[in-house]
């Protein structure tokens, strides 16, 4: 099993969680930092009971981490947009865009690229 790459932090920023998280009750849209994701960006509430169980259910692999991070926030963006339901594409999209521009503005025209 692959483990979480140090300073990646991609499965709190890219997808959308429904479910409440602590400080953020409503949850987080696509594309916004987890409020429990630390600056070294790793998680504040790993392990506890609070944590969302997507959070838990969302496990490391070679195919969404690949390479580094902008690989695993594009992977992950195109899973968001992919699954979101239809009124949520477009703020999903931008949310995403928003990310992926503050990580690598090249890698935001590749994730969100129409194929």
């Amino acid at each position: 099993m692959l483990s979480c790459r140090p300073g990646c932090g991609a499965c709190c920023t890219a997808p959308s969680i429904t479910s409440a998280i602590p400080g953020m009750p409503e949850g987080k849209p696509a594309g916004v930092p987890c409020i429990q994701l630390m600056p070294d960006l790793r998680c504040a509430i790993f392990g506890d009971p609070r944590r969302p169980a997507v959070c838990g259910g969302l496990q490391p692999s070679a195919e969404m981490c690949g390479p580094d991070r902008d690989h695993a926030i594009r992977w992950l963006t195109e899973l968001e947009v992919a699954t979101a339901p239809t009124m949520a594409i477009g703020a999903a999209a931008s949310a995403a865009a928003t990310t992926a521009s503050s990580s690598a503005a090249s890698t935001a025209a590749v994730a969100l690229a129409p194929r």
